[in-house]
């Protein structure tokens, strides 16, 4: 008598898990365009320092920047672990790590609103330069407490109003001094554009695969040097300079610079909530490229690199940057970021930013931040529904009253005089509306927030929501952190009162006839990816 044997169903198989590259392809060429992109950065915040704020050469390049490269390092290696790891969770490949370096705007506020401001009054470079130094730390602190709120703000505003507002400051300050500087030498700064525009946009390969940024950045040196646009003794003299910086620890300026804590906090606060805001929206940026990121990992991140930096001596801090999707498409995946950040920081130890800068034309290196502009730009209004294209609008408009208004200071600073001096009355005669445009730009990451929420909400038909955004905005007004100079009880009650009328009139539309209708949103109109 025989027995059939009974087959066992097989046993589930465990998937594998997923092997994620140390390098690609792609990494070669996020990392050359991320590369520049810091190193133009670096090159522009040394020029401040030695230039505007009369710092030694010696201490920027022996401690500023070598305090600088620590925060870089440290940064882009916890920003690649947190892309690995994403990587290795949810069986991906193509995650793409987050862009890190120092904050541009913050380059310029601590520089002519914080450090400046203390020179000119002591005429004591050390004394400005302990101030900037113990702001950056603020900043930093600030950014870790809106860690532990930042992820519920994230998760009551509208996309449109992140991502808007993240397009109002890629194409005002991002995009539109780079194309400035190309314009005014585009015989070197168009044909690299024309490079990186084909090479980034397109599925059309170099030949031998040459990466793009590095073939747009020898085509530009080339063209310059050719053209006689950089000069031989200038780059010798630079190499007779080269000094090597090893970080210090520089508590003593910390805690000189926050002795005289009170001036600080009128920047510090509003810059702070700013850094957060920003941070928040480049991490939804990121996931609506397809990389869901923990927001409270990146802000607790990027406010420690600041207080880092700081503790060593630099008043720059670092920050998460806008771009992720451009690396992304640009092939970038998880240590394109850290070799970008070593190998600046490298160059900040070994005192080569002088020689840099001799040797690398302008032009040639600042197109890689138009591209990042016009890609910023596009994307917010390709992930949202076609229906919130009209909130993103409203979101971009503080961010280029704010760069508008800018010129304005900047070009009657340069006449040395003020819009004060001039007058309201002439400054209208003259077609400008400087009053209204300042007042629209202050504060301008979270006034684009607040109007590209109340604006989806009111699209939306969600008009009780868009009467609570209203009252945020007033209460934001009120205590100054929007639409006023400086953070202060009553700073502008009239804007106040402006919002608090929108909000009474958008809650009045919530009681009338199909005022509650929902809204059939269209998914189908966001573009998959972006």
């Amino acid at each position: 008598m025989s027995a059939t044997a009974e087959t066992a169903p097989p046993a589930p198989q465990t998937p594998a898990p997923t092997t994620v590259p140390w390098w690609t392809r792609g990494d070669t060429n996020a990392f050359f365009g991320l590369g520049f992109n810091i190193l133009v950065n670096v090159l522009t915040l040394t020029g401040l320092m030695i230039a505007v704020v009369k710092i030694p050469a010696a201490d920027v390049l022996g401690t500023v920047l070598p305090a600088l490269g620590v925060a870089l390092v440290l940064g882009n290696v916890y920003y690649t672990f947190l892309a690995r790891r994403l990587a290795q969770r949810e069986g991906r490949t193509d995650v793409t790590a987050l862009p890190y370096g120092p904050s541009v705007p913050h380059m310029f506020i601590v520089v002519f609103v914080v450090m400046l401001p203390v020179y000119l009054k002591t005429d004591d470079a050390m004394q400005a330069w302990q101030a900037g130094v113990a702001w950056a730390f603020m900043i930093g602190v600030i950014v870790m407490i809106g860690a532990f709120i930042g992820p519920y703000v994230r998760k009551l505003t509208p996309r449109a109003a992140m991502l808007g507002t993240l397009a109002g400051i890629s194409i005002t300050f991002i995009a539109m001094r780079p194309a400035g500087q190309m314009w005014d030498a585009a015989w070197i700064g168009l044909p690299v554009l024309a490079i990186i525009l084909i090479g980034f946009f397109t599925d059309v390969k170099l030949p031998g695969n040459i990466p793009v940024g590095l073939a747009a950045l020898l085509v530009g040196t080339a063209i310059g040097w050719i053209g006689g646009f950089m000069s031989v003794p200038d780059l010798s003299q630079a190499v007779s300079d080269i000094a090597v910086g090893i970080p210090d620890q520089r508590f003593d300026m910390l805690f000189s610079g926050l002795g005289d804590l009170a001036p600080l906090l009128g920047t510090a606060i509003p810059l702070g909530v700013y850094n957060f805001t920003e941070a928040m929206s480049n991490v939804e940026s990121a996931a609506a490229a397809g990389d869901n990121y923990n927001l409270r990992s990146v802000l607790l991140a990027d406010g420690a690199g600041a207080c880092i930096g700081a503790a060593f001596g630099s008043p720059f801090p670092p920050a998460v940057y806008i771009g992720h999707p451009g690396w992304k498409d640009a092939g970038g995946r998880s240590s394109y970021s850290l070799a970008s950040g070593v190998a600046v920081g490298v160059l900040c130890f070994a005192g080569l930013f002088g020689v840099l800068e001799a040797l690398l034309p302008v032009p040639a290196i600042v197109p890689i931040l138009l591209y990042i502009g016009l890609l910023i730009g596009a994307q917010a209004f390709q992930a949202v529904p076609r229906l919130h294209a009209v909130a993103v609008v409203a979101a971009i408009l503080p961010n280029l009253a704010q760069w508008g208004s800018g010129l304005i200071d900047n070009a009657l600073a340069a006449a040395n005089t003020t819009a004060a001096d001039v007058g309201g009355e002439a400054l209208t005669n003259a077609g400008l509306v400087y009053s209204g445009l300042t007042t629209l730009g202050q504060g301008a990451v979270l006034v684009g927030l607040v109007l590209g929420a109340i604006v989806t909400f009111i699209l939306d038909k969600k008009f009780h929501f868009a009467a609570i955004a209203c009252a945020v905005g007033a209460v934001l007004s009120f205590i100054g952190l929007i639409h006023a100079p400086e953070v202060a009880w009553a700073a502008n009650p009239e804007v106040a009162l402006g919002y608090l009328f929108f909000g009474i009139v958008c809650f009045g539309y919530w009681f009338l006839p199909n005022a509650r209708t929902p809204v059939t949103v269209d998914e189908a109109d966001v573009v998959a990816g972006h």
